[in-house]
């Protein structure tokens, strides 16, 4: 985090407890598409690809190149798709699909980005899921909720206090 604050949104690595808290508030077992926005070091991406079913397709973005290349070697599956690349740029690999996305989940920090790079993101997650989606998003603070309500009529928030430090997580629906 201290070499690229804009990009790493902690401190710490994300607990498992917390990933799973956060993973808990969908139901990814259903789900056809699923995407990530930033597979870092791949932790969200193990514990996704854990509650997908057989046939779900998966979409992972990561901007640095050297991460995304270590979590596909590290978790190769048919259902995966690394994507080097930014997810605001998600409705584009969605449109070759032909389909939306059932859930995003994102641990980016919102907190640090550039505004407009945060807006963006959070503007193609909104656009990139199907009627009844949910965008997942684990923070270490609520700062990124009036933009949530902006976008999404519906947002449940959690609290996984055993995470360092504690993740403040969202679960967002669209109608």
């Amino acid at each position: 985090m201290l070499r690229h604050p804009r990009t790493v949104g902690a401190v710490w690595p994300t607990s498992r407890r917390a990933v799973e808290d956060l993973l808990d508030m969908a139901d990814l077992g259903a789900a056809d598409v699923v995407v990530e926005f930033g597979a870092g070091t791949g932790v969200y991406t193990e514990g996704i690809l854990r509650r997908l079913a057989p046939d779900a397709r998966f979409l992972s973005y990561e901007v640095d190149g050297a991460l995304a290349a270590a979590v596909a070697r590290r978790l190769p599956d048919r259902r995966l798709e690394v994507v080097n690349a930014s997810a605001e740029n998600v409705l584009g690999h969605l449109g070759a699909l032909g389909k939306k996305a059932d859930v995003v989940v994102s641990s980016l920090p919102f907190s640090t980005l550039p505004a407009p790079v945060g807006q963006n993101l959070l503007d193609a997650a909104r656009e990139a899921l199907a009627p009844g989606g949910v965008f997942l998003v684990l923070q270490y603070s609520k700062t990124v909720l009036p933009e949530l309500e902006r976008r999404f009529p519906k947002i449940r928030r959690r609290l996984s206090p055993l995470n360092v430090p504690p993740a403040v997580l969202f679960s967002c629906e669209v109608s």
